[in-house]
């Protein structure tokens, strides 16, 4: 098979290096890749972003099956395009990607389902939210209702901080307009957890859970990241958690997606919080996580190629992911600076005593050498047969990886 994967982060690292494993696949162009896909085995990067050079390259390049890893390119509805010119591809059509294009969409369609979710309110008018602001209690969460590249969600803790967040969404526009409509929503304090899945649109198929640690410094404190690691399996998430998500969450959304018509055979992603009330939804995304993709498809034992082909065919509800034993540990390294200014280009090196994977994420290859080439520069992997040994499998390896201003956090996978 040819395959062809979308996207330039650690999560399509992570996915190119899971396919390129299949027996079934030749060839994985990745589109456009970055430099750990442009040194992967049987990976081969293409420089193309735009959808319809994309559709014309897949019919080129006779691609057996297009998997779309970023959410921008589904929001757009490569999936549509895809489709209409006849050729295979894994992701949610148009209409189902609004899961995760529109906030304010996937709200109204938890409370249509009966998906167990935070109250909110919906705005598209900034004097109204104010006013809003007056009559909520604290600490709220405002979001954006577009994609704001994971940057679109304030935790405020009093009136003044929400007043401030809306008027940078509503009236700045630092989204670019994603935050012209805002969802105002009651705080849940609790323990997050990352669910991927995947689906066929009859069936869903939970993968193992993982735990993103989001802040940028030691303890959860400081500015939101795009994450900097992750533990798999969350220990959070315990076989209760699992049943109440499976009853209140994941059949209620498969209901939905049912009876909305999406046409949907990708992955959909749970990001829920864990409470002393119960676990409640989030948040929906239409592709997988980063990092969470990197440790989940660690463990993964079963061909993912194989596992995709059953849902392009309908066919979930006849097969079994098979998952190792243990725990995966991923440590993000990243610029000094990050998530503020950093500076790129520095080289990295990558010793061979490093024990398990490095994948690459804002890293090119140029002329035969490893660069940096954005704020989280790779994740670097551990595997234990629990949280202690993998923690300390991944805290070794990385002492065998190198860049100038390297940063990374010393806690992750303590139960915080």
């Amino acid at each position: 098979m040819k395959l062809l994967l979308i996207g330039s982060g650690g999560r399509e690292h992570a996915l190119a290096w899971k396919f390129a494993q299949s027996k079934k696949v030749e060839k994985i162009f990745v589109a456009p890749g970055n430099g750990g896909t442009a040194i992967e085995n049987k990976c081969e990067n293409v420089n193309i972003t735009d959808i319809d050079e994309l559709v014309k390259f897949a019919q080129n390049e006779n691609v057996d099956l297009t998997v779309v890893g970023p959410e921008d390119p589904l929001t757009k509805g490569i999936v549509n395009k895809f489709k209409k010119e006849g050729l295979k591809i894994f992701g949610p059509a148009e209409n189902g990607a609004k899961l995760e294009g529109s906030k304010s969409f996937s709200k109204e369609f938890m409370k249509k389902y009966g998906v167990k979710t935070a109250q909110y309110e919906t705005f598209t008018n900034v004097d109204e939210a104010l006013k809003y602001l007056e009559i909520c209690e604290y600490p709220t969460v405002v979001k954006a209702d577009g994609l704001a590249a994971g940057k679109g969600v304030a935790i405020c803790a009093n009136k003044q901080e929400a007043e401030e967040a809306v008027k940078s969404y509503m009236v700045e526009d630092i989204f670019n307009g994603a935050g012209q409509t805002i969802v105002i929503e009651e705080f849940l304090e609790g323990v997050e957890a990352s669910i991927l899945s995947i689906t066929d649109g009859k069936t869903i198929i939970p993968f193992i859970s993982g735990k993103d640690h989001k802040q940028i410094f030691d303890g959860g404190k400081g500015p939101n990241t795009g994450g900097m690691g992750v533990l798999a399996p969350n220990p959070y998430v315990t076989e209760a958690v699992m049943k109440e998500f499976e009853e209140n969450i994941m059949a209620k959304t498969l209901n939905g997606i049912k009876e909305e018509g999406f046409d949907y055979k990708g992955i959909i992603f749970f990001g829920i919080m864990i409470t002393k009330k119960g676990t409640y939804l989030l948040e929906y995304n239409v592709r997988m996580g980063d990092p969470e993709t990197q440790s989940v498809l660690y463990l993964m034992e079963s061909d993912l190629v194989e596992v995709i082909e059953a849902a392009l065919r309908e066919e979930l509800d006849k097969i079994e992911i098979k998952w190792k034993d243990g725990v995966c540990i991923n440590v993000v390294l990243a610029s000094n600076g990050y998530p503020g200014n950093f500076t790129k280009g520095y080289e990295i090196k990558i010793d061979e005593k490093v024990k398990d994977k490095v994948f690459l994420a804002g890293a090119k290859f140029e002329n035969g050498i490893l660069k940096t080439n954005g704020g989280r520069v790779l994740s670097v992997i551990g595997l234990g047969k629990d949280t202690e040994e993998a923690r300390k499998d991944a805290y070794n390896n990385i002492k065998y990886v190198q860049f100038e201003g390297a940063y990374c956090r010393t806690d992750i996978g303590t139960h915080m």
